[in-house]
């Protein structure tokens, strides 16, 4: 694009968005240009930021026009680069952060209705404000935006209760990419008139559209809460002791987090303010959470006997229940602070994988046997939501490794635990999406139906292939 050309472009944004919704200044643009991990880095020459939805139609409208390709991005908290423009300087940036308002609330129907500029921690307060409760959770929570998630099919902490983003988006609204907008926001249960088209742009990356709206399904707030920290000796007895719970505690079971020693090690080695939970350390351990609008002492004596039960059965070996909401909160700190103890601890190689609960035990034992085939000093971090069968089966490399090692290691890993993932019948991204990251993996493990009934759909909606270039296709 030339410089004619991109500044004729920026005059005719102006004019769209006016000053507060343009960023030119190279300063301003950097805090987009870059992925949270800063493992992407862009440029573009403009960061577009519409205030609502009449102005991101006419942005995308005159993108569409001009054959300018658009990078939508929310919060930037993405783990995969989704959201980074190309290095080419010729894609804009559409950031929906001064999109925030909560249009609307329902306690009756139980619903919300956000732009999607809101920040997911903001959601999470509109919902309380009626007396409700909406589910999603996730570390980046007060920085990362509701269409963000959206875009991403979100999991976090609750899905084993809750669901994906998926399962708690009811509407949508969205700009087409010829600049349309698609009015879903209908927060209904049950709408059997055809094609589900909300379920075409939640996962997509952005790559068909841009949401604007959303409406999320909200629930009752939970009133009582039970925690405990148990150990056990072998991936098997976990996943065993996940089934009993689930027979025992029935939905009010919400998180069921998995750590191997390893991983705990990491964080009391690397996080201030840590302490091991039990006497004696365990190769294997669970986060488990009970929530219900009951009273909290007979959630916890539901709790205390299901976990009696492990114990006499041979599940678990040490348990500790929570006594205090400032006890709990330390377990978690062990759990969410993983990612910070890898960060400080060196490099890592990050596979976000899933597959069915059944398989986890034989899968992680074969996966550490071919992962040391290959890396001989690795240092496995394995941790995750057992409870619906998403692992982070990360290998640590030194904090002195170098880029091209890290690079070359980093591809071979990948293809062993990803084959062996697609053997099980697994997914070679959970809950972090495609993006950049596994764009070009995803054409060996997907199978040919798959990828041309998906570049179908992306062919049919965005024929110019402006939206989001290069992400998840």
């Amino acid at each position: 694009m030339s410089e004619v050309a991109i500044q004729r472009l920026i005059n005719k944004l102006h004019a769209l968005v006016g000053p507060a919704g343009l960023l030119t200044d190279a300063q301003a643009q950097a805090p987009y240009l870059t992925d949270w991990l800063g493992k992407w880095k862009g440029a573009t020459p403009v960061v577009v930021r519409p205030a609502n939805t009449a102005e991101t139609a006419a942005v995308v409208k005159l993108c569409s026009e001009t054959h300018t390709p658009i990078v939508t991005q929310g919060g930037n908290t993405g783990m995969s680069g989704g959201a980074t423009p190309d290095a080419s300087g010729a894609q804009v940036v559409l950031s929906t952060t001064r999109m925030n308002r909560v249009r609307a609330i329902d306690p009756i129907n139980n619903t919300l209705t956000v732009d999607a500029g809101v920040i997911l921690a903001h959601a999470h307060d509109a919902a309380r404000s009626v007396d409700r409760f909406f589910p999603l959770s996730l570390g980046a929570q007060g920085s990362c935006t509701v269409g963000g998630n959206v875009a991403t099919n979100a999991g976090g902490i609750a899905v084993l209760r809750y669901g994906n983003t998926r399962d708690l988006v009811l509407g949508l609204e969205v700009v087409l990419p010829d600049g349309r907008i698609w009015h879903g926001l209908r927060g209904l249960r049950k709408d059997n008139t055809g094609y589900d088209l909300k379920g075409l742009f939640i996962g997509s990356e952005g790559t068909l559209g841009v949401i604007t709206g959303v409406v999320l399904k909200l629930f009752a707030q939970p009133t009582a809460h039970a925690t405990a920290w148990v150990g056990a000796e072998s991936l098997d007895k976990l996943v065993d002791l996940l089934s009993l719970m689930r027979t025992r505690c029935g939905e009010r079971l919400t998180a069921f987090e998995m750590m191997t020693a390893a991983s705990l090690q990491l964080v009391l080695d690397q996080v201030a303010d840590t302490r091991a939970p039990l006497a004696q350390a365990a190769p294997f351990n669970a986060l488990i959470e009970l929530s219900d609008t009951d009273d909290e002492a007979g959630l916890r004596d539901l709790l205390e006997e299901s976990l009696g039960e492990s114990m006499e059965t041979g599940l678990t070996h040490d348990v500790m229940l929570s006594s205090s909401q400032a006890q709990t909160m330390a377990l978690w700190k062990l759990r969410e602070g993983i990612s910070q103890a890898q960060v400080r601890a060196g490099k890592a190689i990050k596979h976000d994988i899933a597959l069915p609960i059944s398989s986890l035990a034989s899968f992680a034992a074969q996966a550490e046997q071919d992962v040391l085939a290959c890396m001989p000093d690795a240092r496995i971090v394995n941790f995750g939501h057992l409870g619906d069968g998403n692992l982070h089966y990360n290998v640590l490399m030194p904090p002195d490794a170098d880029y091209d090692a890290l690079k070359q290691r980093t591809h071979e890993l990948n293809g062993v635990v990803h084959q062996l993932v697609t053997d099980y019948g697994g997914s070679i991204s959970a809950e972090h999406g495609v993006g950049q990251l596994r764009r070009d993996e995803l054409r060996i493990y997907k199978s040919p139906v798959e990828m041309e009934l998906m570049l179908r759909i992306k062919q049919a909606m965005d024929p110019n292939h402006l939206m989001n270039p290069g992400k998840l296709l």
